[in-house]
């Protein structure tokens, strides 16, 4: 039984998130530089078993497919080649970095911490991930 990697790909950086074993909760896990993500997983995925990693999909308003598409496409491809055995899933994103910025403010986290994107990165695939978790219970 493993958990569920939720990520939030930039070309910076990613966000990751991660369920507890049960799949009841999801804590954020990490941002990572773009270029070193695959390394990241696949030292993560050999001490932590995950089945099933779900992929943020930036959406428009109008429900089409944002122009970050052209860079996240190769990304789950790369996934998918280097972790044939886990299954990827697209989960929508739209205003997760958004609400990321409102749950840090709600947190009570200083002006100057408030500026790190690593953090609304990261709190964003937390956001993706709890999303998904309610959406599949």
């Amino acid at each position: 039984m493993g958990r569920i990697l939720a990520i939030d790909y930039g070309q910076k950086r990613v966000g990751l998130a991660v369920t507890d074993l049960l799949k009841i909760t999801a804590n954020a896990l990490d941002t990572v530089p773009s270029h070193e993500i695959f390394d990241y997983l696949k030292r993560y995925t050999s001490k932590e078993d995950i089945e099933k990693i779900v992929v943020g999909l930036p959406k428009q308003m109008s429900g089409e497919l944002s122009s970050s598409m052209q860079y996240i496409e190769p990304f789950v491809k790369g996934l998918k080649r280097n972790f044939p055995d886990i299954e990827i899933e697209y989960a929508d994103e739209r205003f997760t970095s958004t609400m990321a910025q409102k749950v840090i403010i709600e947190a009570g986290i200083k002006r100057k911490e408030r500026q790190n994107k690593a953090l609304v990165d990261k709190v964003a695939a937390l956001i993706i991930l709890q999303t998904y978790l309610e959406s599949n219970r």
